[in-house]
C-alpha cells in the first residue's frame, strides 16, 4: 500500500513540478502579448492563446499536487481539535462521498465532449489561432483524473497513518 502512495505522490509532485513552471511562462508570454501590441503595433493571437493555455494548464494539472502540499483551503476550526482517529475518519468521509463521485462524474460528463474534440482535431476559430484546442480541453478530463489518482493515494494514506498512530499507541 505504501508501495502505491508513493508512485501517485512522485507522479503527482512531477506534475506539479513541471506545471509550476507554466506561470513564469505565462508572465514572459503575457510581456510579449504586450510588448507586440503596444511596442511594435503587432498583436499576435496565437500568443495571447498560448497564454490561455498555460493558465488553464497551470491550474487544472496543479490542482493535485497543491492538494499534496496542503495548499488547499481547509476550515481547522474543528479538525485541529480533534484526535488523529476522527481526522482519518473525516477525511476518509470526504473523499469517498465527495472527492471521488465528483471526479468520476466529470470524467463521464466530459467524456464526449473531449472526444468529439478529439475526433475532428479542434482548432482555434481565429484564423491565426492555435490549432490546438482539442488538447486545451482535454484538460477537462485531466483535472478528475489526477485529482483521483491523488485522492487514491491521500486516502490510503489515512489508513496506514490511522495503522502507523494505533502501533504508536499500544506501545506507550
Amino acid at each position: 500500500m505504501t508501495r502505491l502512495i508513493r508512485l501517485i505522490d512522485s507522479f503527482t509532485r512531477l506534475t506539479g513540478q513541471c506545471v509550476r513552471w507554466f506561470a513564469l511562462l505565462m508572465v514572459l508570454s503575457t510581456c510579449a502579448v504586450v510588448a507586440l501590441r503596444y511596442l511594435f503595433d503587432m498583436p499576435s493571437i496565437a500568443l495571447q492563446e498560448t497564454v490561455m493555455y498555460l493558465h488553464a494548464s497551470l491550474f487544472m494539472l496543479g490542482a493535485a499536487y497543491t492538494w499534496q502540499q496542503g495548499g488547499h483551503v481547509r476550515v481547522d476550526v474543528f479538525y485541529r481539535t480533534w484526535t488523529p482517529a476522527r481526522r482519518y475518519l473525516v477525511e476518509r468521509a470526504g473523499i469517498l462521498l465527495l472527492v471521488l463521485p465528483t471526479c468520476l462524474f466529470l470524467i463521464w460528463a466530459s467524456w464526449d465532449y473531449v472526444g468529439n474534440a478529439w475526433a475532428i482535431r479542434e482548432r482555434s476559430q481565429e484564423a491565426s489561432g492555435l490549432p490546438l484546442v482539442y488538447l486545451l480541453k482535454t484538460l477537462i478530463v485531466a483535472l478528475p483524473v489526477t485529482i483521483l489518482l491523488q485522492g487514491l493515494a491521500e486516502l490510503l494514506r489515512t489508513f496506514v497513518s490511522a495503522d502507523t498512530a494505533l502501533a504508536e499507541n499500544t506501545h506507550d
